[in-house]
C-alpha cells in the first residue's frame, strides 16, 4: 500500500519506516503537520499513519482538515496520549483507530492492513498506468510506448509514476520536489527541469506527439 507516515521522532519514524518498507509498502514520511496536509490533499495514499502531538500543526487538526476537504482515506493515530478522552477525540475528529506509544510493530502492521482492506479501491490497486499509447507496468517496471521499450533510470521512472497517476492535472515544481525527491524545501537547483527534459527526450522526442506538457508558469502535466 502507499502509506503517509507523519512522526517527529526521528528515532521511532526510522523504526516504523524500516518495517513497513520491508513489507513492501511505500511510505512518505512527513515530521511536520502542514507539510503532511499539504501532501495529503495532493496525494492519493491508502492509509494514513500520524502522531498528535506535532510541533507546527497537532495530528487532530490534520485530520479533521482532511475531513472537512471530503478526503476519507483511513487514519490510525500512533501517539503517546493514551487517556480514554484523548482516544475520544481522535475518534471524533475522524481518525479510524487509535494506537497508543510504546507498541509493538507487529501491532500497528496488523492494524495498518485491516484500515487498508476497508476500502474498495486497497482490492483493486493498479498496476498498469496508461496515457495515450504510453504505457507502464509498475509490477514489471516496464514503460513502453507505441509497443517500444522505453529505458528509464529509477528517478525518471518515479517523474514518469508521478505525472500518471495525477494525468491531466498540473504539478508545481514543489509538488514534483516532495513527492519525487521527497525535498520538502527550495533546493535552488533545476533538478525539476533537468529531470523533465531527460523524460521527454526518452517519452515524448522519438514520438510524433508530446504526452509531458509544460504550463506556463504552472508547471507539468501528462496528457493522453
Amino acid at each position: 500500500m502507499k502509506l503517509l507516515f507523519v512522526e517527529d521522532d526521528q528515532t521511532t519514524a526510522d523504526y516504523v519506516m524500516r518495517g513497513l518498507s520491508e513489507e513492501g509498502h511505500s511510505v512518505d514520511h512527513f515530521a511536520s503537520g502542514k507539510e503532511a496536509l499539504t501532501q495529503a490533499m495532493n496525494t492519493a495514499y491508502d492509509v494514513l499513519i500520524i502522531d498528535r502531538m506535532l510541533p507546527d500543526l497537532d495530528g487532530l487538526s490534520l485530520i479533521k482538515s482532511l475531513r472537512s476537504a471530503k478526503i476519507s482515506t483511513p487514519a490510525i493515530f500512533l501517539t503517546a496520549m493514551s487517556g480514554l478522552e484523548d482516544r475520544i477525540d481522535g475518534l471524533r475528529a475522524g481518525g479510524d483507530d487509535y494506537l497508543v506509544k510504546p507498541f509493538a510493530f507487529g501491532e500497528l502492521s496488523a492494524r495498518v492492513a485491516a484500515l487498508g482492506r476497508r476500502l474498495p479501491m486497497a482490492a483493486t490497486v493498479d498496476t498498469v498506468l496508461k496515457a495515450g499509447d504510453l504505457e507502464m507496468d509498475l509490477v514489471a517496471r516496464t514503460v513502453t510506448r507505441a509497443g517500444q521499450n522505453i529505458d528509464l533510470l529509477p528517478r525518471e521512472f518515479s517523474l514518469l509514476e508521478h505525472l500518471l497517476r495525477r494525468k491531466g492535472r498540473v504539478q508545481t515544481r514543489t509538488m514534483l520536489l516532495e513527492g519525487v525527491w521527497n525535498i520538502h524545501f527550495d533546493p535552488q537547483t533545476n533538478v525539476v527541469e533537468t529531470h523533465i527534459s531527460r523524460l521527454r527526450s526518452k517519452v515524448d522526442k522519438p514520438f510524433n506527439r508530446d504526452l509531458i506538457l509544460t504550463v506556463r508558469g504552472s508547471g507539468y502535466k501528462i496528457d493522453g
